[in-house]
């Protein structure tokens, strides 16, 4: 490992950050293939909920804060607080936005969050046929995300309003990733701003093959795109399909990386440390979201220690130190952002 004798003050104690992600609630309705929550118990949808007191101590606990994305393991329609929330981080002058699975966003979600100010709203959708969709999102309905997803366009048409920016986001596997060009042309037929195409987050390799996510890993390495030259090669078939067909169609595109970048000697292979922070619904602090799960790693509780203290912390100031050098924190080495594959 390089050791660091004294930290530059970017490695050791940045400001504090412009931007957080906040699970306002850790409760879903859905149990997806590749999500930590289908491995869970399930959460009670008041028991999951940020509290609006706990919600107003983090924004009032980072001045500096400029961006707000507002989800994390649950399903942010879920909590009952969020049209408040998003007013009330608007009214700070805040840039808003969150992740859904888009099967509760019916015309009055829709028309409330555009006359609310919400700046982006992601939709997932991983794949262009019921069948295939459904079998990864279990519990939702593909008619009615896709519908409920056009009624956003519409809401926003109606309002005369150029947000929420739409982005559907599809997790690509190797079950699905030869539905992309259908996706494309769909999503451009409804009117959607963008797609954006992301691998698996965690490969959770830093785990216990036999312990609690025995599961979750598993999944990983029978569906991660990169496991095998084959199934790299139909990915990259599929990608490059996508992409003739949002050039045509005019819909932005971003695709993932299928093979890992090793990060530059001196810099870290993630800036999330210094730039952001992950806050689940109880208020643990986490370094980011794509850890999953607060018993993986916490930084410290906001019901305890203010934002500040925590950020500051040893702790923190560890965990920065080791990733920005060369043996970084074992929940980090299986991560798709750390390999630059997300």
């Amino acid at each position: 490992m390089t050791v660091v004798e004294t930290a530059p003050p970017w490695i050791d104690a940045p400001p504090l950050p412009a931007e957080l992600q906040v699970e306002i609630t850790s409760a879903c309705n859905l149990r997806c293939t590749m999500c930590l929550v289908s491995y869970k118990p399930p959460v009670n949808k008041l028991a999951g909920a940020m509290t609006p007191e706990l919600f107003e101590r983090i924004l009032d606990g980072v001045p500096t804060l400029r961006r707000l994305t507002m989800q994390g393991l649950g399903e942010p329609l879920l909590s009952p607080y969020l049209i408040d929330q998003v007013r009330r981080a608007k009214a700070r002058g805040l840039t808003v936005g969150f992740n859904s699975n888009a099967t509760l966003l019916n015309r009055r979600r829709a028309d409330a969050l555009v006359a609310a100010g919400l700046d982006w709203l992601h939709v997932s959708l991983d794949g262009a046929a019921a069948t295939t969709y459904e079998s990864i999102r279990q519990g939702a309905t593909f008619d009615t995300v896709v519908a409920n997803l056009a009624g956003l366009v519409a809401a926003k048409r109606a309002a005369g309003s150029d947000t929420p920016w739409i982005r559907v986001v599809f997790v690509a596997m190797r079950r699905n990733v030869g539905e992309l060009p259908a996706l494309v042309r769909l999503l451009a037929s409804i009117g959607v701003d963008e797609l954006r195409v992301q691998n698996l987050s965690h490969d959770f390799s830093d785990t216990d093959p036999s312990g609690r996510y025995a599961g979750i890993r598993e999944f990983a390495a029978a569906e991660g795109l990169w496991t095998t030259p084959e199934s790299a090669a139909s990915a990259r078939a599929a990608f490059d399909a996508a992409t003739r067909v949002a050039d045509e169609h005019g819909l932005t595109l971003r695709l993932p990386r299928l093979e890992a970048v090793p990060p530059e000697p001196g810099r870290p292979g993630c800036t999330w440390p210094w730039e952001s922070v992950y806050i689940t619904s109880q208020g643990v602090v986490q370094p980011c979201c794509m850890v999953m799960g607060d018993d993986r790693v916490s930084l410290g509780r906001l019901t305890e220690f203010s934002f500040t203290e925590i950020w500051h912390s040893p702790a923190y100031r560890e965990f920065r130190r080791r990733l920005a050098a060369d043996d970084p924190p074992e929940v980090c080495r299986g991560c798709a952002l750390y390999q630059r594959t997300f």
